[in-house]
């Protein structure tokens, strides 16, 4: 299934994080759709979009899923079943998962996954993957929702904390539930990019306008100019997978 992630933010901040995701995906933004000029994609230079903006009147900044299906109102009819509510109707469908993590049903359309790309000859990276960090009382819920729904079983991980699910070679985003240590009141989500030299690609974002903020092993942690937090990981950009 295609994924699309949604980078919602405040306008106020609108600018500076519209452009330093341009900048740092290598991506061009469309120009502005819908009844407020509140949407726009980044285009990448081969292969079909996956990133979309939206700028939120109210509210902090944040990501949400969109799921493209020939039949989105099916493919919302059944995420209800699957344990999701339903919040609206307005030809794509606006839907919380178990943990309330906002997701959409909207049409297919695109099918080319576009390539890593190297800025001014420097690493190679990509937006590759969504990760829902899950309070751990809402963990095996919506670990359910998303393995049905996605009809995806999880990855093997050498961390219980991570539990990564399979991703078609086709497909853009690959989605890993992260098992949060403390209580939270919903899910959430980020943005993680693979790379293949982790130290010169956070020092490329930091000079774009991020701020390292923490780590771990095999990831880098930044916040954008909207304050959204992001990762840097130790990943293989054109596959996903950790280098041996």
């Amino acid at each position: 299934m295609w994924l699309t992630a949604f980078l919602d933010h405040p306008r106020a901040v609108a600018a500076a994080a519209e452009s330093f995701w341009a900048a740092a995906t290598a991506t061009t933004p469309s120009p502005d759709r819908g009844e407020d000029a509140e949407f726009a994609t980044l285009l990448p230079g081969d292969g079909d979009a996956h990133l979309r903006v939206q700028r939120l009147a109210a509210g902090p900044a944040g990501v949400h899923l969109d799921l493209h299906d020939a039949e989105p109102r099916a493919l919302a009819d059944r995420a209800v079943t699957l344990g999701a509510t339903e919040v609206a109707d307005l030809g794509h469908v606006v839907l919380r998962s178990p943990g309330g993590l906002a997701h959409c049903a909207v049409p297919a359309g695109e099918t080319r996954r576009s390539a890593p790309v190297a800025v001014d000859g420097g690493p190679a990276s990509l937006v590759d993957q969504v990760c829902l960090d899950v309070p751990p009382r809402l963990l095996d819920a919506e670990l359910a929702y998303w393995c049905r729904l996605l009809e995806r079983e999880p990855v093997t991980s050498s961390a219980s904390t991570f539990l990564p699910l399979a991703r078609h070679d086709d497909e853009p985003l690959r989605l890993m539930l992260q098992r949060l240590d403390a209580d939270e009141p919903a899910v959430r989500a980020h943005l993680d990019l693979a790379c293949d030299d982790r130290p010169a690609e956070v020092a490329r974002l930091v000079a774009l306008g991020a701020r390292e903020v923490g780590g771990g092993p095999r990831w880098t942690t930044l916040v954008d100019p909207a304050g959204r937090a992001f990762c840097v990981t130790d990943r293989d950009p054109r596959t996903g997978r950790r280098p041996t």
